[in-house]
């Protein structure tokens, strides 16, 4: 009887989705809501660096070099890489065997509390959503270094418009567009990584082979707030705080996920990639900073206290600075280009993670079901516009200094980043107690996390630590107002709807598997790799395509 209501279910939502079959034509329902499995492999890898390579790396990570030094920032970089690593870990098993809509955040509500779920999906709902006008407003940083006077008030309604027109399009859409412009970030990072060995070991105008130098005077280990090693502690412990905003990833596969074409495979293999990319985008990029740029430089002093000296290029990147210093013509040109387009993409990232996790509260019921609402190409609507008034606080920097805006939006958003690998974490850690107690074999899920339960606990208690990281009495309430409103809203839905811990006995670990397993087994050709769907961007083996038993193929 399970089974028949199983199929009547899959055969309503395929037919929402699809339209009515022709005869003989069997279709298998894609998810348990109205989403669409439209993103390609090509597509969900690129939009993982997408949603990891931000402005923060070329821009804010230049903050953590001034108030640690070169040194500090690199082991800062490496230990919250290899921390959040452990997060991964953890959230990768839950997502490939549920890659359900919403992600992490319904997750926390299935298996911890429904009252922890909904202190996460507000929490990630207003992170992602105050993140984007902190892209609006680096990307007007951006473009200073032409010209002062480019009107800010156009560039913040023009980012506006575009996001609305791309993700009002199909998902298929959105995934096209954010693997073009996260290619971008993929040529900047290396290009970036390039100048930096090539200036360092003297090819730059200057014939100035200066390697390390910058890591010897002025020091490899800054001073902040005080002097001496209490001073260096301090400047080591800003630049965790600057590797906690810049570090992240794997939220925005988690987010993907009910809209990715066989998450099975396809998101194993962008959460299984996503070590790589740490070692890579972000612990290179803390090693180039300091490589290039001194951390006492005038310019990047400038950029901490918001003073005007030094301009829009001194705010837009270290590379800039170090590219205009060492005489460097065209190249800054260049890297401010690519820069504005990965800005761009980063904020176009952020939209459609907020959009999509204010449609998993609505699932859920932790906000109102009318935004369940979807357009026919499986857009949540509602969800959609709602979200769009967040970049509407980028006109903030018409008033204000752009570079005091960011400032304003990097604090109110770090703490609230942080939550969410706390959350990941704890949930991870209720799901694992489940499968013990209700006797399953981790062994047989499509994707099993190594060293667990250790590395939850270890990387939940470590995310703990750097949430309550003491700062300055002057910017407690900018730094924790997020922190402090989670647990309002926890407290709030538990009184609310008077809500229980999950038992480990009770926690429903089927939940959508039968509908994604039916999915996955519907296909009939083999998983299309993603080198050969880059071929086929260019022609080659465009035959090949992801075939289901239906007549449908996507």
């Amino acid at each position: 009887m399970a089974d028949h209501k199983q199929e009547q279910y899959n055969e309503k939502v395929a037919v929402e989705q699809h339209g009515e079959p022709v005869e003989g034509e069997v279709f298998t329902a894609e998810n348990a809501d109205h989403l669409q499995r439209r993103l390609g492999n090509r597509q969900i890898q690129l939009i993982a660096i997408g949603g990891s390579i931000g402005t923060a790396v070329f821009v804010s990570i230049a903050t953590g070099l001034v108030r640690g030094g070169p040194g500090s920032l690199v082991i800062a970089y490496t230990l919250y890489s290899c921390m959040l690593g452990l997060i991964n870990n953890g959230v990768a098993e839950m997502t490939v065997l549920h890659p359900v809509s919403g992600g992490f955040i319904r997750m926390a509500g299935h298996w911890v509390d429904d009252a922890f779920g909904f202190m996460a999906g507000w929490n990630f709902y207003m992170y992602e959503g105050l993140i984007i006008p902190f892209e609006i407003t680096a990307l007007n940083l951006v473009l200073s270094f032409w010209s002062d006077n480019i009107p800010v008030a156009a560039v913040c309604a023009g980012c506006i418009v575009a996001y609305a027109a791309i993700n009002l399009l199909a998902v298929k859409a959105y995934g096209e567009a954010e693997f073009w412009l996260s290619g971008g970030k993929v040529i900047l990072i290396f290009m970036v990584f390039m100048f930096t060995f090539v200036t360092m070991v003297g090819g730059n105008p200057q014939h100035d082979a200066y390697g390390f130098r910058y890591w010897n005077n002025p020091g490899a280990f800054a001073e902040f707030r005080t002097t001496g090693t209490l001073g260096r502690f301090e400047g080591f412990l800003a630049c965790l705080w600057s590797a906690s905003f810049t570090v992240v990833g794997p939220e925005y596969i988690s987010m993907v996920a009910a809209e990715a074409k066989r998450p099975r495979i396809y998101i194993k293999a962008a959460f299984k990639t996503v070590y790589w990319r740490f070692a890579i985008f972000f612990i290179g990029s803390a090693l180039c900073v300091g490589i290039v740029v001194p951390y006492d430089s005038e310019v990047l002093v400038a950029i901490l206290t918001g003073e005007s000296s030094g301009g829009g290029t001194a705010a837009a990147s270290p590379y800039v600075i170090a590219c205009r210093e060492l005489g460097v013509g065209v190249f800054p040109h260049i890297v401010n280009a690519l820069l504005c387009t990965s800005i761009f993409s980063a904020g176009n990232t952020y939209t459609y993670c907020a959009t999509r996790t204010l449609y998993g509260l609505a699932l859920e019921g932790r906000a109102p079901r009318v935004l369940t609402k979807c357009t026919k190409s499986g857009v949540p609507i509602y969800c959609f516009a709602i979200t769009l008034l967040f970049p509407l606080l980028s006109f903030l920097q018409v008033g204000s200094g752009s570079a005091v805006v960011l400032g304003w939006l990097i604090n109110l958003v770090t703490a609230g980043g942080v939550i969410d690998y706390v959350v990941m974490g704890t949930t991870y850690i209720f799901f694992y107690r489940a499968t013990k107690a209700q006797g399953i074999d981790r062994q047989q899920f499509p994707y099993t996390g190594w060293f667990q339960p250790y590395s939850a606990y270890i990387g939940t208690t470590w995310m703990v630590c750097i949430v309550f990281s003491p700062w300055s009495v002057g910017s407690f309430f900018s730094y924790y107002l997020m922190l402090l409103l989670a647990p309002c809203t926890f407290t709030f839905w538990k009184l609310f709807k008077k809500t229980k811990f999950v038992k480990p006995t009770e926690a429903d670990l089927v939940w959508e598997r039968p509908i994604v397993d039916a999915y996955e087994e519907s296909f009939l050709t083999p998983p299309i790799g993603f080198w050969t769907e880059m071929l086929q961007l260019v022609g080659i083996g465009r035959k090949r395509k992801d075939r289901r038993s239906s007549t449908a193929s996507y």
